[in-house]
Formats: C-alpha cells, structure tokens, sequence
C-alpha cells in the first residue's frame, strides 16, 4: 500500500510505503502503547470505583456501631438514674425511720429513767478502729439499693420492738401511777392501826377498817395513786370524805378533811393534794382516816404504805 503526499515541500508530490519496515514498526509500537494506556486507564477507573465504594459500606458499618453505642449508653443511663432514684427513696424512708427511732429512744431513755449520757439519741453511735484496706471493689448500684432494703426492713423491725417496749414501759407506768402507795400526809404520824380496837367513844371493841395519821388542821392530805373522784363531801361517819377510784378494783378514802379541794369527776394524780386535814365528823381531833379499799373489800393499808412496792 501506497500512500501519497501532496506538499509544497520541494514543489512535488512524495509518498509514503507502508510496507516497508520503517514504518510498520513504529505504528504498531504506536497501537501496543495506546492499547496499554487504554488499559491502565480503565483497571485505575475501575479501581477507584471499587475503593470508594469500599469507603461507603465501611463508612455505613460505623455508623449503624455508633448508633448502637449510643443506644446502649442511652439505656445504661436511664437504668442508672432510676437505679439513683430508687436509692434516693429509700435513704428518704431509713432518714424517716431513723427520726421515729430517735424519738422512741428518747422516749423510752425518760421512762425507764436510764443514763442520757449513756444512751444519748441525739448523737450518732461511738465508733472507731485503724482503717485497712480490704481490697474489695465498689459495690454497684443494684447491691446498693439491695443493701439499703435490707436496712430499712431491719429499721422498721427494730422500731415495731421499740413501739412494743414503750407501749410495755407506758403500761408500767400507768400501773405505777394507779397503784396505791406512800402515805397520804406530807407530814403527821399514825395514831391508829387497821383491825379491831375499842371505839374511842363507846370503849366497845370494833372493827377499824382503815388507818389513821394525826397531824396539823390544814394539813395536806395527798392522793397515794392517780385516779378519779367519785366521792367528795360529807358521809355519815367519814365527815367530809374523798373517794378516789384508781382501777383494777382499787379504791382509797380519805376522811375527816376539814375541806376537800377537788369535786367528783375530777382527775387526780399521784401526789396530789386533794384535800387539808380537819376533825369533821365522827372524830376526836386533826387527822386524816385512810382506807383502801380492794374490788369493795377493805384491806390493810400498811402494805400500801410503803414508797416503793
């Protein structure tokens, strides 16, 4: 194959051969660089392509663990602050619990009459010792709510006992109020014993059903238990006479007063003064006729006349 030229180049026409060898080869070593490049250029495109979108799925798998992560913190917060919330409520109740004791103990600390130095509930208890490290680690939330239950259900143990014992010490007491004993005179001395004697006005013997404590005209006469009027003013034999019912069958007089200072239905206590010392009725001078009286049986004050039973 002949190819022909026309150019000025000389003022005639050249032409080329390509059959000959000078020009064949650098065609082909033309043809083989573009089919390379062509080559290169589409496994760099095609590369590329593949990279990015390697950089896509890995960009979306760590977003879907991001989202994850957070969802995972959000429920981790949400179970500590309710985690919190329920600690925060019971430290609420054990501080209610920890008041009612308090004011328990101090209740019962004045009416078993115990040291208040000693038992002192306005203070925290004494403790103390060296500190040594245990090696232990931090109790978790759930422990902690799960210990602090265990406080308050053996707070409100202990207080249910305290309330048993104060209703038991409060009973007590009542019984010590209710129950006759001491003298019913601040000051005087006995004249007369319970049982038979012979009557200071007829010299008969007869029964005595009381005792008898002379003293001062104005002298005190005192309540030996608390307890409720259900007898003020004069009685045959008695002159002016207090009746003083204390329950559980008990029932004291007091006779002979030259005036009684309180009226029926009143409440006395123990050591009260109720009435002054006179010779109103029956009687031969200033002194106060004591009887106690059992479920309405007269009984010898002298057991009763004791200070303590």
């Amino acid at each position: 194959m002949n190819i022909i030229l026309f150019t000025t180049l000389k003022g005639r026409p050249g032409s080329i051969n390509l059959s000959q060898r000078r020009v064949l080869v650098p065609l082909l070593l033309f043809l083989f660089c573009t089919s390379i490049l062509l080559v290169y250029t589409g496994y760099r495109f095609g590369d590329q392509s593949g990279a990015q979108v390697a950089t896509v799925s890995v960009s979306g798998n760590l977003t879907a663990d991001l989202r994850a992560q957070r969802a995972e913190l959000a429920d981790a917060r949400r179970q500590t602050e309710a985690s919190l919330d329920a600690l925060a409520l019971r430290m609420g109740q054990l501080q209610a619990q920890v008041v009612r004791m308090e004011a328990l103990g101090g209740r019962l600390v004045g009416m078993a009459k115990l040291d208040k130095g000693e038992f002192d509930f306005d203070q925290g208890p004494a403790q103390g010792g060296p500190a040594e490290a245990t090696g232990e680690q931090v109790t978790d939330a759930n422990e902690l709510v799960a210990a602090v239950d265990k406080l308050a259900s053996q707070l409100a143990d202990r207080e249910r006992q305290l309330v048993a014992l104060e209703s038991l010490l409060l009973g007590q007491s009542l019984n010590d109020q209710v129950y006759p004993e001491g003298r019913p005179v601040s000051s005087g001395w006995l004249s007369s014993f319970y049982g038979k004697r012979r009557d200071p006005f007829t010299g008969r013997k007869a029964m005595h059903e009381g005792v008898d404590f002379a003293g001062k005209t104005g002298a005190d006469v005192i309540a030996v238990a608390a307890g409720i009027v259900t007898w003020s003013g004069d009685r045959s034999g008695y002159g002016n006479l207090v009746e003083v019912n204390h329950g559980k069958g008990y029932v004291t007089r007091y006779g002979h007063n030259k005036t009684n200072l309180v009226k029926v239905g009143d409440t006395v206590k123990k050591g009260q003064v109720i009435a002054q010392m006179g010779s109103s009725g029956r009687s031969t001078g200033p002194h106060v006729h004591f009887e106690v009286r059992r479920n309405g049986k007269p009984v010898d004050p002298a057991r009763y006349l004791q200070a303590k039973r």
